[in-house]
Order: structure tokens, then C-alpha cells, then sequence
């Protein structure tokens, strides 16, 4: 697909790009058809007929068209289709393509640098269900707040277009094309230009596995977008390795370099990459990681990627056989996390006991799962991790999955133990791993987050059985109770109700105290701060408690210890974690039992008269501290 006109300037190899000198090129793939052209709404301007270019691609230049013309590609003298690459649909999939210059907007982040992945802290959002607006604009103005709280990297569900008044956006249609529900291109371009000026980076979550069920018109141009060689989970699988896959693998590598190029992104999160299948000899989601950077033009970027096989070879560098990425989710690391919070291990739970042992081997080595027999499964999960570095995982105890897989998207603080949920919160965002937030989750947010589409009858009721069925998984949810309770996914009260409460900010100003100062204390703390590989160890306390250690030179350790039963007294103590650097004793740094948080209060955890005391449903952050006088020095 590459343009042959050298008269012709192209950010991309298709689709409707305003020209320097005056005019619209179209540039479209339609292998199969004898004619294409160009029709404009309206009578402003006359049908333009595209000449083939080779590869099957079809191109012309519509001399009197600009920026703002709606159009649509007529195939064959027959029905007229929105562009495959349209770069916004005004009136949704089904209407025409706008032809959009995005050299017209005016940005203002020259002096960003892009984000690399160590350091970050991750929250995940989605645009419509972050404010009440549910807007680019209303979600611009809460971005000085985000980022004063602690957060550094937006990680945005997917914004493709897709039918309907309201969806999570991973049955996107038109790649390209920012959905209309959020506002216009442009819109987007002003909140990522205004998160750089706050310091935050912008990812979007990307889903190049499938395409949504109503809307697509792909096929109309293309029956190689698709093939019958694999089983997919969502539909139709994509063709990324049989006949005339080349212009495939170009329309969604050239996508990731979009976002990036034209709307200056900082990379992008790949959705269930184990339904992107290749056989070729380079995979292609290896050549969509470096396209995002070298759209990048110097900048730092990321590349996320979930994967629920567990195939860190994501993430291992090219040199190394791998594909380059920055990090994986770590759904080993939720999964244990929430067992120890709620005690269930139902459904994909089922493998995980929530033990002090499995939490300490998922902050030391990332997944728990990395060859063994998978009894959910029934078969064996994961690859080697040893040598990925701790900012590789992604670790969360929510986000959009976790919590709509519920029966009635009910988040983390509510179900379980006041204590141990901020206890499981400083595990996470002080853990060496790269921590995410889902929306609302730093405020201790009330509002559920459900699952939501809006869908035409026919379609709209096979989405409501299917869900009814997924969740069902769970025993729990499987109940006749429950299940007659399961909200509608396609009803609009569905979706308000997912919409957050700014205003819980100030009425749970204790949750919302917690994760600022967690996060104050993961940035500013030297030692909590690294993500040195194998700087951290840890050991078995009790039954529910453990004790996490960060070495650092010059004796300045750090423990956690993190305690999700009763009250635990340590007597003898012979853990050499627990131990302080010579000539210092343990003091308490950051404890969640502070009553800003809605503890009880922290005594001192070590003592010479009482030894080791650790409260229950707690976790307490230790610093080591001189002794005062000499009368704990050894003597000869």
C-alpha cells in the first residue's frame, strides 16, 4: 500500500488526507472491486473516481475538497460505504466519513518528552463514565487534580468508534476515527495536549484482535481483513498471515503510529493480545510496538499489553528474541490480592489461596503462574518471568474487567474488611511492580462499574444473555437471585449509574487521604521509589501476615509489613528480614491504622519489652533509625 504520486504528501498509507497545495487525496484498499469514487453529502462537490495504484489500493485527488467535506467511497457503481480509515464519524458508523486536518491544531507540548515505564503510576479511565458531562473537555478539567494526587500515566479505554449512544468502546468499528460520543478530534488532541501541560502521559487502549458486530464495513471492501484459520473468542479473526494479509498488517500497524503521530499519545495498551494470532516470521504486534516508536519522533513511549496466557516474551527485548514491549498486566498478582481481601476463590480465582506466599511471590517475581498446571484450565499456564524487571508487571486490585465481572460491578473497599483494604492498597502502590488505579478507585468511589452497550433489539438481547452467561462462572452470581438482579447492560440507567461522583473526593476525603499520601510516599521516598531488580525479599510471618524488605545501600532498608488477620505477636522472632541494620532499630515510616485513614492508631511494632506486635488488618511501613547511646553495641 504504498503511494505512488510523489506529488502526493501521506501520514498514512489510507484514507482522506488534506494536501498542502489545496485538495483531499483518498487513498482506499478494495482488492476485489473494478471501481471506486469518491461521493460527497450534498451537491457542493461532484463524485471523484479513484484510479488503481497497485497492491489492490484505489487513489485520487478531489482537487475542490477540504477539510470538513463528508463523504463515502461507492464500490462498483453500487452501495456507498464510510471510509475503512475515517478519521471521525460525525453521526456514528453507519453515517458518512469527515475529512479532518490535523495539522490544523495548535499544540503547545513541544517540550514533552514522552514517559518511559519506571516511575509511572497508571489510571485507567473511561471517558464517558469520568464525569457526568462525559466529555473530552469536562474530563480536561479534572487532570491538575490527577495529577496532584500522584498519578503520572492516563491509560484511556478504547475510543474507536462504535455504534450506539454509550459502550466500553472494545466493539470499536472505525479505528481511526475517535468516537463522536466524546467530542471531536480536535476535542481529544486539546485534553492530551492539556494532560502533558499537567505532567500526565496519555495511552490508549487499543483492540486490534476483533472488530465490534454492527457497524463494520471492513468486508465491503475486503474480504482478506478476515480469516477462517483461527477461533476467536469475539468473532472473526483478523488476517495477519494468510492471503494478501500484507495490506492488513500495514492498515493496523500504520494505526498505532496514528495515535501517536496525529494525536501526539504516548503509547498504547493492547487488548488481549493472545486472540492476535500470526504465524509470520516478525509478529505483528512486535511491528506495532516499533511503529509507536518511531511515530514518537525521540519521545519516550509505552507499550502494555494484556495477555492472559502470560507470555512474557511480550516484554523481553528484541535482542532477546522478544517483542520489545514495556510491561504486561499482571492478573496474578489481582487475582491473589483480591482472594486475600474477600476470601472467595471462585470461577478464574479458583487457583489462587490469597496466602502471605503467594502475594510476597508476586511482588518478588510478577506472575505466580509461569509453566505450572492451571486447574481452571485444566491446563499449564505461563512462561519463565525470572530476569523481567519489576516495572514489567502491572499490578491493580481493579479495573474494568475485574470489577464489571461481578454481578453488580462492586468495587474493592466494599467487599471486604475496612483494614485489610487499605492494606492491600499499600502493598500495591508500594510494591516494586507498576501500580494502576481504575477511575474513582484513589476516593474510595461508591458508584459501581458495570457493563454497558446500546445495541439494536436483536443484537441487544444476545449481549444481555451473554453476559448473563460469562458472569455466571461465578457459583455465586450463577444463583436465580442473583441472576434475575443482573442490571440490563443495554439500558441507559446502566450506564448512568456508572458515571463517578466528583464530590465523593471531599466526602471520602479519608480514602482518598490514603492514596495521595501512598503515592506521595512510592514518589518521594528513595528507597520505596526504586524498582531495582531483586530488591525486595520477603517472609512468612503468620498464617495471614508477611513482611516485605527493600535493600538499599548504606542501611537505609525499608519493611512492610502487612498483616490481614488478628493480631499477631512475634515471640521468638527469628526472621533475618525482620532484623534492623546494625546499630539502628525499626520506627514506624506510614501506617494504614492512622486515623486520617479511619484506623485505630500503631504502637510501635518492635520493642524491647514486648517484641514484635503487629496489629491486626494492617499494613505499617518501617524505616530504620539510630540508637541513641551505646548500650545495644556488642561487647567483646
Amino acid at each position: 500500500m504504498n503511494q505512488r504520486n510523489p506529488a502526493i504528501t501521506r501520514r498514512l498509507p489510507v484514507g482522506a488526507e488534506v494536501q498542502p497545495g489545496g485538495g483531499v487525496h483518498f487513498r482506499v484498499w478494495a482488492p476485489l472491486r473494478q471501481a471506486v469514487e469518491v461521493v460527497f453529502e450534498g451537491d457542493a462537490l461532484p463524485p471523484v473516481d479513484l484510479r488503481p495504484d497497485g497492491d489492490g489500493c484505489f487513489s485520487g485527488l478531489a482537487a475542490h475538497a477540504a477539510a470538513g467535506a463528508l463523504y463515502r467511497y461507492r464500490l462498483d457503481g453500487g452501495g456507498a460505504f464510510p471510509d475503512p480509515a475515517s478519521r471521525y464519524q460525525p453521526d456514528g458508523p453507519h453515517g458518512p466519513s469527515q475529512v479532518i486536518d490535523p495539522g490544523s491544531f495548535a499544540w503547545t507540548d513541544g517540550a514533552w518528552r514522552g514517559a518511559r515505564i519506571e516511575g509511572q503510576v497508571i489510571y485507567e479511565l473511561h471517558v464517558g463514565a469520568f464525569t457526568p458531562e462525559g466529555t473530552w473537555e469536562a474530563a480536561a478539567r479534572e487532570l491538575p487534580e490527577l495529577a496532584d494526587a500522584g498519578i503520572t500515566v492516563l491509560e484511556l479505554m478504547p475510543v474507536a468508534d462504535f455504534p450506539g449512544r454509550f459502550g466500553w468502546g472494545y466493539d470499536g468499528v472505525d479505528l481511526f476515527a475517535p468516537t463522536r460520543l466524546y467530542g471531536t478530534p480536535d476535542h481529544f488532541r486539546r485534553f492530551v495536549d492539556r494532560a502533558h501541560a499537567a505532567g500526565l502521559a496519555v495511552i490508549l487502549d487499543v483492540v486490534y484482535n476483533h472488530f465490534g458486530p454492527d457497524g463494520c464495513y471492513l468486508r465491503e471492501f475486503s474480504p482478506f481483513y478476515f480469516t477462517a484459520k483461527y477461533a476467536n473468542e469475539w468473532g472473526e479473526a483478523l488476517n495477519f498471515d494468510g492471503k494478501h494479509s500484507g495490506p492488513v498488517r500495514e492498515f493496523f500497524i500504520a494505526n498505532a503510529g496514528y495515535w501517536v503521530d496525529e494525536f501526539h499519545l504516548d503509547g498504547v495498551r493492547l487488548d488481549a493480545t493472545q486472540q492476535v494470532f500470526d504465524a509470520s516470521p516478525v509478529y505483528v504486534l512486535a511491528e506495532v510496538t516499533q511503529r509507536v516508536r518511531d511515530a514518537a519522533r525521540g519521545w519516550h513511549t509505552l507499550v502494555i499489553a494484556e495477555n492472559e496466557p502470560q507470555e512474557v516474551k511480550l516484554v523481553r527485548p528484541r535482542e532477546q528474541g522478544g517483542y520489545g514491549m514495556d510491561a504486561l498486566w499482571n492478573d496474578d498478582y489481582h487475582h491473589a490480592a483480591r482472594v486475600a481481601l474477600t476470601g472467595r476463590g471462585e470461577a478464574y480465582h479458583t487457583d489462587y489461596r490469597g496466602t502471605p506466599q503467594e502475594l510476597i511471590s508476586a511482588v518478588k517475581w510478577g506472575y505466580l503462574y509461569q509453566g505450572q498446571r492451571y486447574a481452571w484450565q485444566k491446563q499449564r499456564r505461563g512462561t519463565p518471568a525470572f530476569g523481567v524487571p519489576p516495572a514489567a508487571f502491572v499490578v491493580y486490585i481493579q479495573n474494568h474487567d475485574q470489577l464489571a465481572n461481578s454481578a453488580f460491578g462492586t468495587r474493592c473497599h466494599q467487599l471486604g474488611a475496612p483494614g485489610d483494604w487499605r492494606a492491600i492498597t499499600a502493598l500495591t502502590l508500594l510494591a516494586p511492580g507498576t501500580p494502576m488505579l481504575f477511575m474513582g478507585q484513589e476516593f474510595a468511589s461508591s458508584t459501581p462499574f458495570l457493563y454497558f452497550s446500546d445495541h439494536g433489539p436483536g443484537l441487544a438481547d444476545a449481549v444481555r444473555k451473554g453476559r448473563a452467561e460469562f458472569v455466571s462462572q461465578f457459583p455465586s452470581v450463577a444463583t436465580p437471585e442473583v441472576r434475575a438482579l443482573l442490571p440490563d447492560p443495554n439500558r441507559p440507567e446502566t450506564f448512568e449509574r456508572c458515571k463517578l461522583d466528583l464530590g465523593e473526593r471531599r466526602r471520602n476525603a479519608s480514602a482518598y487521604a490514603l492514596h495521595r499520601d501512598l503515592l506521595r510516599l512510592r514518589r518521594d521516598d528513595p528507597v520505596f521509589h526504586t524498582q531495582r531488580p531483586g530488591g525486595v525479599d520477603g517472609a512468612v510471618l503468620g498464617p495471614q501476615a508477611f513482611v516485605l524488605r527493600w535493600f538499599a545501600d548504606g542501611g537505609g532498608d525499608r519493611l512492610l509489613v502487612v498483616n490481614l488477620g488478628p493480631d499477631l505477636r512475634l515471640e521468638p522472632a527469628p526472621e533475618p528480614l525482620l532484623a534492623p541494620p546494625e546499630g539502628r532499630r525499626w520506627a514506624t515510616l506510614w501506617s494504614s491504622e492512622d486515623p486520617r485513614y479511619g484506623g485505630a492508631g500503631t504502637p510501635p511494632l518492635d520493642s524491647d519489652e514486648l517484641g514484635w506486635r503487629i496489629p491486626a488488618h494492617s499494613a505499617v511501613a518501617l524505616a530504620p533509625r539510630e540508637t541513641e547511646g551505646d548500650e545495644n553495641e556488642q561487647t567483646g
